[in-house]
C-alpha cells in the first residue's frame, strides 16, 4: 500500500511549515521563503509506533556528580590558522558546517586538511558535485598524496552511510550537503526536508563511532548557510568563508563552535598550489610605516577572539556639490559612523554639513571593535584638516555620545602587537590606561591617556588642549 502524501510550504531559511503559501513566512518573517514539498501522512498509531528523532539520543536519568565524560583529546591538522579558529583542533565526533559561496575555496580547503589529517587515520571524501577524475586532478595540484584518503562520488544517502559504516574513517568530508537526498523522501536534492533529514542522518552515524565530520554548504545570496535554520544548530561548529575586497585573502570564521571561542578569525591566501596561511595578519593589512602616508590615516589594534590585529583606518573628507552630504563605510558600522560624525560636529567644531564622508578600513577587513573607534575620528578630523597623524602612533578607544572616551578590554595585549609591528607611541583612553597600571602592566610603547575626543585630538596632533 503506497504512502499518502499531501504538500506543505517550507520555509527555505528557517524551516517552517506552512499548509498554505504566504508570501511572508510566519516563522522568521522572510518573504518569498516558502516552497512546496511532498511530504507522507503517517497515521496516529505510526507515529506513536515509530517516533522520529533528529539526533535520536537517549539515556537515563543520572545525578551529574555521578557522570565523567570524556577526555577531550584535540586532533591538530597541521594547518596552525585553522586548529586556532578550532580551538586547537578537532574533538572526536565533532561536526563542523563549512560555508560560503561558489569558488572561493571550500573544497580545496577540506583537501588539504585531508592530506594534513591522512597520517592519524583514514580520511573518506565524498563529493556529489565532483567527479573522482576532478578530486584526484585538485589533489594532485595541491600535493595531496596518500593511502589513507579514499574518494567517494555519491550523493545517495543510504551509499555514503554505508560507506562510513564499512570503511570506518576517522574523518568524514561531505561536499556538499545540499546534493545528498534521501530515496524514501519526497522533494529534490536541498529542499528543506532533505537537508534537514540528511544532516540528521549523518549525525547520527558518525556520533556513534567517534568519528569527525565535515559539511561543506552554500550560502544564499544575502551570505547566510543555504537549506534550514536547524541545520546550523545540529552541527557542533559553523564556519564561514567570506573573500575579501581584493579577491585574493580568504577571512574564516567561527559563527558557532562549541569546543572553542565563536569570534575567532583565520586568514588564508590563494596561490596556484592552494591555501596558504597568513600568520602575521598586522603586516599583511597595514602598509609601511614612515612618513609621507598622507591625511586621513590612522592605525588602531582590534581584537578578534583572542587575536590581536592592527587596522588602519583610512578617511576621506571631501566637499559636496549637492544638498544632502554623503556618508558611506567599508568595513566599519555605518549607523556607528555617523554617531561619531555628530559627535566630531558637536565636540570638536569640526564643518561637515557641506562635505562628504568616506571611511574605509584598508584590507577588507569588516570589524566591529568599539576600540576602532577614537581611530576612525581622528581619522576623519586628519582628512578634514588634511593634516597627516604621527606615521608611529596608534590610537585606541571608544568614543561615547559625550565625546568622552571609554575603557577597551585586553589592552596590554594591544599594546603588545603594537610595539612588535614598530609603532612607537598609543593615545589610549585615560580609564583604559588607569587600569593598565592599577593591574601591573608595562607596556612596551609610549602611551599617553585622554579623557575625551578634544585632548586626544590635542595629544595626536601636537596642539594644547
Amino acid at each position: 500500500m503506497m504512502a499518502r502524501l499531501r504538500s506543505v510550504y517550507s520555509c527555505s531559511e528557517c524551516g517552517h511549515s506552512e499548509p498554505k503559501w504566504a508570501g511572508q513566512c510566519p516563522g522568521c518573517g522572510a518573504w518569498s521563503s516558502l516552497v512546496e514539498e511532498a511530504v507522507e501522512v503517517r497515521s496516529a498509531a505510526g507515529e506513536r509506533a515509530a517516533p522520529r528523532s533528529l539526533t535520536d539520543f537517549s539515556s537515563e536519568v543520572v545525578p551529574l556528580s555521578g557522570t565523567e565524560g570524556p577526555a577531550e583529546e584535540r586532533l591538530a591538522t597541521g594547518i596552525g590558522e585553522f586548529d586556532r579558529l578550532l580551538g586547537g583542533g578537532l574533538v572526536a565526533g565533532q561536526v563542523a558546517l563549512l560555508a560560503g559561496p561558489p569558488g572561493i575555496g571550500k573544497s580545496t580547503l577540506m583537501l588539504q586538511v585531508a592530506g594534513k589529517l591522512a597520517s592519524s587515520g583514514k580520511v573518506l571524501y565524498v563529493s556529489g558535485e565532483e567527479s573522482l577524475g576532478q578530486i584526484s586532478g585538485r589533489a594532485k595540484r595541491l600535493g595531496v598524496r596518500s593511502e589513507q584518503i579514499l574518494l567517494l562520488a555519491e550523493t545517495d544517502l543510504h551509499k555514503i552511510v554505508n560507506a562510513i559504516s564499512e570503511h570506518g574513517p576517522r574523518v568524514v568530508v561531505l561536499d556538499s550537503i545540499q546534493t545528498v537526498c534521501r530515496a524514501d523522501m519526497t522533494g529534490g536534492a536541498g529542499s528543506v526536508g532533505q537537508v534537514r533529514e540528511c544532516a540528521a542522518e549523518l549525525l547520527r552515524a558518525v556520533k556513534k563511532r567517534g568519528s569527525v565530520l565535515f559539511l561543506l554548504g552554500h550560502v544564499t545570496k544575502e551570505g547566510s548557510v543555504a537549506g534550514p535554520m536547524v541545520l546550523e544548530h545540529l552541527v557542533d561548529t559553523v564556519l564561514q568563508f567570506d573573500l575579501e575586497a581584493r579577491q585574493s585573502l580568504r577571512i574564516l570564521r567561527a559563527q558557532k563552535n562549541r569546543f572553542g571561542s565563536a569570534s575567532e578569525l583565520g586568514l588564508f591566501e590563494m596561490f596556484e598550489g592552494g591555501l596558504r596561511e597568513v600568520s602575521d595578519a598586522s603586516a599583511f593589512f597595514i602598509e609601511e610605516l614612515g612618513e609621507g602616508a598622507g591625511a586621513g590615516r590612522a592605525v588602531s589594534v582590534a581584537m578578534e577572539g583572542n587575536r590581536p590585529i592592527l587596522a588602519e583606518v583610512q578617511a576621506l573628507v571631501t566637499p559636496t556639490r549637492y544638498p544632502l552630504p554623503r556618508r558611506m563605510a567599508t568595513g566599519l558600522d555605518l549607523n556607528r559612523v555617523l554617531v561619531l560624525v555628530a559627535s566630531l560636529e558637536k565636540h570638536l567644531r569640526l564643518r561637515l554639513e557641506s562635505k562628504d564622508v568616506y571611511l574605509n578600513v584598508a584590507g577588507g577587513l569588516r570589524l566591529r571593535d568599539p576600540a576602532l573607534e577614537l581611530a576612525a575620528c581622528l581619522a576623519i578630523l586628519s582628512s578634514a584638516r588634511d593634516e597627516a597623524l604621527p606615521a608611529d602612533q596608534v590610537f585606541l578607544g571608544e568614543v561615547g555620545l559625550l565625546g568622552r572616551l571609554g575603557r577597551i578590554g585586553l589592552l596590554d595585549r594591544r599594546l603588545q602587537e603594537a610595539g612588535r609591528a614598530g609603532f612607537k607611541k598609543a593615545v589610549v583612553s585615560a580609564r583604559s590606561l588607569a587600569a593598565l597600571r592599577q593591574s601591573g602592566g608595562n607596556p612596551s610603547i609610549e602611551v599617553f591617556g585622554a579623557e575625551d575626543l578634544r585632548s586626544a585630538a590635542a595629544v595626536s596632533f601636537k596642539e594644547n588642549p
